[in-house]
């Protein structure tokens, strides 16, 4: 049941704010990577071309998150967002202008992703340190969990209103809704009005010092490093073997629609998993969080050997409640252990090893299954994630990292 502590971060005008802006980017997030594929594929029928454009987009954001964080540590994070929206505003509806006009050409969405990834890289180590600034320390575990079910309903619900956006009026109307969300995300967070950096903060050291400091910070905590290299492999495993391969098994099996299925039951276990972390402050978060996490390898044995919606659509839901109990709970404490004036640039880190497994995983896929085949890649990758769980899990500073001992929120 959800109670009156559990909402507590809602008290905060601040926080309304900025729940509302992360809905609005949110959806539109939903929307734009539909209508980008489907423009792409509209203007050159070629799978290769939208790889190319998709990639524009992942490249400046690799490039780019550091000093996203650096950037997002040294001066007001409302005002890095704001500028980012704009910047997305703009280029979205320029994107749907020569979209609606019939005069875009494939180098000018290509070129204006990458603006756009430039502007994420900013973007998410800014939102990463901005929650402690918002709430009271006490409750930052339920304003990550209703942040969380904000992402997670509008990931259920976006993709379909993005679908129904570009199959009966066209992509360059998804690029305008997207347009109009960057545009209400701004205004709402235009009004957070956070106080200002001191002076000597923002001129005190280089952007080279400064990267320096947040990777200290970072590897001075082990259960941070631990747990991002953990996830490096995880997100690897996961880009290759089940989002690569997973397809190709279904397409054998229980065909697009199970597939559908599939990623709709994870989609509702993330929401549960967001109300279940409304509630629940468990006293070993990144143990828990882990092993949410390691139920992925059920779904991958299952995916490999036995290739079953019924059961599939069960461990599905699961891995989705297990993934929140994770993403929700590692959140939480960075922000609880990290000084606020370093968390952008520690979360930056964090970002960048998630971003260069990805393509990793994506690259390794197509090799690796000629040799071993799809199902023995599959079950290969859940064998790596169950060593990489259990080694995790047995590290003494994943175990030792215990919630913080902070008062209940009054009121």
């Amino acid at each position: 049941m959800i109670d009156r502590h559990s909402l507590a971060p809602l008290r905060h005008q601040r926080f309304r704010y900025f729940l509302g802006a992360r809905f609005a980017t949110l959806l539109g997030s939903a929307i734009a990577p539909i209508a980008v594929a489907f423009a792409v594929l509209d203007l050159t029928h070629s799978p290769a071309t939208l790889g190319v454009v998709l990639a524009a987009r992942t490249i400046p954001m690799v490039v780019l998150v550091l000093f996203g964080g650096v950037v997002a540590d040294r001066f007001r994070r409302d005002v890095v967002l704001v500028s980012a929206n704009v910047v997305c505003l703009l280029t979205q509806s320029l994107a749907a202008f020569l979209l609606l006009t019939g005069t875009a050409e494939v180098w000018q969405i290509a070129t204006i992703e990458a603006v756009n990834g430039a502007a994420a890289a900013f973007t998410f180590p800014a939102l990463q340190g901005l929650l402690p600034q918002l709430v009271n320390r006490s409750e930052l575990q339920q304003a990550n969990a209703l942040n969380g079910l904000s992402r997670n309903v509008t990931m259920i619900g976006g993709g379909a209103v993005g679908g129904a956006l570009v199959g009966f009026l066209g992509p360059g109307w998804g690029l305008a809704v997207d347009a109009v969300t960057f545009g209400v995300a701004a205004l709402l967070i235009s009004r957070l009005r956070l106080a200002g950096v001191p002076r000597e903060a923002q001129q005190r050291s280089s952007t080279w010092t400064d990267l320096r400091v947040g990777w200290q910070e970072f590897v001075s905590r082990r259960w941070v490093w631990v747990i991002v290299a953990a996830f490096c492999v995880f997100n690897a495993v996961t880009a290759g073997a089940f989002q690569t391969l997973g397809p190709v098994i279904a397409d054998e099996t229980f065909g697009a629609v199970g597939w559908g299925l599939l990623q709709s039951a994870s989609g509702v276990g993330l929401v549960v998993g967001a109300l279940v972390m409304l509630r629940w402050r468990p006293r070993r978060p990144l143990v828990v969080g882990m092993l949410g996490c390691g139920v992925a390898v059920f779904e991958l044995l299952l995916l490999g050997l036995s290739p079953t919606l019924a059961p599939l659509l069960v461990v599905g839901f699961l891995v989705g409640v297990g993934t929140d109990l994770f993403g929700i709970g590692w959140e939480t404490a960075l922000q609880e252990n990290v000084p606020t004036d370093r968390l952008s640039r520690v979360a930056s880190y964090d970002a960048l090893g998630s971003m260069l497994a990805v393509p990793v995983g994506q690259l390794l896929a197509g090799p690796l299954a000629a040799v071993f085949g799809e199902s023995g890649v599959i079950v290969g990758g859940a064998v790596l994630l169950a060593v990489v769980v259990a080694l995790t899990v047995a590290d003494s500073s994943v175990r030792g990292l215990r919630r913080a001992r902070i008062p209940a929120a009054r009121g």
